[in-house]
């Protein structure tokens, strides 16, 4: 990708930063990976992740609550 990417951690991690969930952007889209697997990178526009994102909040994952869709 050419230049070193910049990856910035979660808020939420905590002070040791193992098992932080990280993200950097690149043109026309986001890089997410976990910490602890550095080399596993999942790409997503910022709208997909967006979605992901509103659908957590809404519970849509969740197994008691949410649709139901899977």
């Amino acid at each position: 990708m050419g230049a070193e990417l910049r990856w910035q951690k979660s808020s939420f991690s905590g002070a040791s930063g193992e098992n932080c969930l990280e993200i950097a952007g690149v043109p026309g889209r986001l890089l997410i990976r976990e910490s602890d697997m550095p080399g596993t990178v999942l790409a997503a526009s910022r709208a997909a992740l967006a979605g992901l994102v509103a659908g957590v909040k809404a519970g849509e994952f969740d197994r008691q609550g949410g649709s139901g869709r899977r």
